[in-house]
């Protein structure tokens, strides 16, 4: 008598739909290569999910949803609001191990871009950062560690822009690891908002 097949949650397999990809292209992701990933059979993913494209929407939703959870991570694991904005870029810059990781994340982010149903998804997660990065940007100009000038909306864009762009630059010139090449130039344009240690008489 076989074992009876361990069942695993929807985000266990949403982890495991994000592995495949990070190894598989959209032409090579199957659901038999996520439901190997999975330790189910492709026939449970169709049962509970239907097609691919089912499976990707919920993976999608789940992500756009997540963004709240995963600042309140980062805010939890650093007490200073500048550190977890840092973080912040860390966690994007896991997209990029390699060059060619990187090409398979954009191949995937056309998809939802140009699918209206994905597209809906990475606009609500878009705007859910940048509310979260803007958040980020007040609390450290409350705890004295930006200047009070700073503009939390507009450098909250910036930091999006500088983020997506580094990491793009890093894949040309592959110098280093992409998490230290961003790192760089995040706090190449946090520099000028820095609020200076007074320094005593």
């Amino acid at each position: 008598m076989s074992p009876r097949p361990r069942k695993v949650s929807d985000d266990e397999v949403f982890l495991a739909t994000q592995r495949a990809m990070s190894r598989l292209g959209p032409g090579e992701l199957t659901l038999a290569e996520i439901a190997a990933e999975a330790g189910v059979t492709a026939g449970a993913l169709v049962q509970r999910f239907g097609s691919k494209r089912d499976l990707m929407l919920a993976l999608s939703a789940r992500f756009s949803g997540g963004t709240n959870e995963l600042f309140g991570a980062l805010r939890k694991a650093h007490r200073s609001p500048l550190a977890a904005l840092r973080s912040y870029g860390d966690c994007i810059s896991r997209l990029a191990t390699s060059p060619e990781a990187l090409a398979r994340s954009l191949s995937y982010l056309q998809i939802d871009l140009t699918d209206p149903d994905l597209r809906q998804h990475l606009v609500a997660q878009a705007r859910a950062s940048r509310v979260e990065l803007q958040s980020l940007i007040r609390d450290a100009v409350a705890a004295g560690e930006l200047v009070r000038e700073v503009n939390a909306t507009r450098l909250a864009r910036t930091v999006e822009a500088i983020l997506g762009g580094s990491m793009m630059a890093w894949a040309y010139y592959e110098e280093g690891t992409a998490t230290q090449w961003m790192r760089d130039d995040l706090n190449a344009v946090l520099k000028p908002y820095l609020n200076k240690p007074k320094q005593k008489r």
